[in-house]
């Protein structure tokens, strides 16, 4: 144990090194056999319904009791559909191909040296995440397929479910010979584990945080390992005076009340003024009517008296809930601006047709997907067609977007020579 980690409990210490271990037995796996321990795991999912349910019903009663919000409680709540999506996403992990191993570039020297850079698994990866069960099995399916080793904590208001998942999983992943160590979750170590999971530096070699702005900036300000932020989503989309009116009603109708309580769901409303008039009643309408409550500035008021005072508060918030802004702005210029001032860089999507138009908001807009003529919704691993994601990386350094199994290794040089010198 090196002085850096002489703080951390024996509890999680024991638990470190045995994640450490399991990596390198698992950096060493074959395609066919990490497959089969996820076959094993899609499986265990499969039959347990009634025990996983069981405890996260328990989990919910106490997030009610708690008053936790209503988005947060979709995101707690398991369904026995959920379940079997989630038991398919792991399947759909097995058909992806396996990244360790695949050659990036390489080359042969003059003197006749071969070189080749190749993916390698991180080793141990450590994520703290907060009422989402779901990513507990998302994360530890593709840690595994990529080589990597899980240590996850996934808050208190998720601790059964959590508990109960991740002994399903270490039971499968017995029942192929491979290491129980390889997921683990130290929830049972309260808020005192995360703290030190972010200091351990040497046993952990990357941390991804999911949740809340909150979450994700103390564990960015205050780790010590190296982190992937992940990041909140406040989301524009951007309906242009050429926009088609029907498919920017039913595109905004999506984005924001298809699932409210995810980070790729729309915050915020941008409308041109030339055809604000005309349309911005329309689209009110319908998302009043599925219970979405607005907040508009000076001109969405004037135009749709029910909407709300918007505040620059509310237009840089991550509602997750059935809670939307609206501006009308004088064209393209303005629309980029407000989305400069109010991004978090997640998701920016404009609605057009005009191709001039399009292009350069894809042009301008810094932003982990920038869309054309689509639902933000679209921003998701499972949509993109990597299976499961361990989040939607904001950042600019190694991943950006949904983050799939290539994301979650890193890459090492191979040298292989001949007897060569250097001169």
């Amino acid at each position: 144990m090196s002085a850096l980690n002489t703080h951390l409990s024996p509890e999680l210490l024991i638990k470190l090194e045995a994640a450490q271990e399991a990596s390198r037995v698992l950096g060493t796996l074959s395609t066919a056999q990490k497959n089969k321990a996820l076959e094993a795991i899609a499986d265990a999912i499969d039959a347990n319904h009634g025990l996983i349910l069981e405890a996260n019903a328990l989990d919910m009663d106490k997030a009610e009791a708690s008053g936790m919000s209503s988005g947060m409680l979709d995101r707690l709540r398991f369904t026995p559909e959920r379940l079997s999506s989630l038991a398919q996403a792991v399947r759909d992990v097995i058909s992806l191909p396996d990244p360790v191993g695949v050659v990036v570039r390489g080359n042969d020297m003059p003197n006749g040296i071969h070189l080749s850079q190749v993916r390698v698994p991180f080793g141990v990866i450590g994520a703290i995440y907060e009422a989402r069960p779901n990513v507990t099995v998302d994360i530890a399916a593709l840690c595994l397929k990529s080589g990597n080793a899980a240590v996850l904590r996934g808050g208190t208001a998720a601790e059964g479910t959590n508990t109960v998942t991740v002994a399903l999983m270490q039971s499968a992943l017995k029942s192929v010979g491979l290491p129980q160590a390889s997921v683990q979750t130290i929830d049972e170590l309260g808020r005192e584990g995360a703290t030190q999971l972010m200091a351990a530096r040497g046993f952990v070699d990357v941390l991804i945080p999911r949740g809340s702005a909150n979450l994700i900036n103390a564990v960015v300000q205050e780790s010590k390992v190296p982190v992937i932020e992940t990041g909140a989503g406040v989301v524009h989309i951007y309906v242009e005076e050429s926009a088609d009116f029907d498919q920017a009603v039913e595109i905004v109708h999506n984005a924001k009340v298809q699932r409210p309580s995810v980070c790729n769901s729309l915050e915020t409303l941008l409308i041109d003024e030339k055809i604000a008039s005309e349309l911005l009643p329309r689209i009110v309408s319908r998302l009043e009517a599925a219970g979405v409550t607005l907040k508009g500035d000076t001109s969405a008021q004037t135009l749709c008296s029910s909407l709300g005072s918007a505040t620059d508060e509310d237009f840089a918030t991550e509602h997750m809930s059935l809670e939307m802004s609206v501006k009308v702005v004088a064209g393209l210029s303005e629309a980029l601006e407000h989305i400069r001032k109010y991004s978090t860089k997640h998701t920016e999507s404009i609605l057009t047709n005009n191709i001039a138009q399009a292009e350069r908001f894809l042009a301008e807009v810094d932003a982990a997907v920038v869309m054309v003529n689509a639902s933000t919704r679209f921003t998701d691993g499972g949509e993109f067609g990597f299976g499961a994601e361990v989040g939607i990386s904001t950042q600019k350094l190694h991943a950006r977007g949904p983050m799939g199994l290539p994301e979650l290794t890193s890459t090492k040089w191979i040298v292989r020579g001949s007897g060569q010198i250097r001169h």
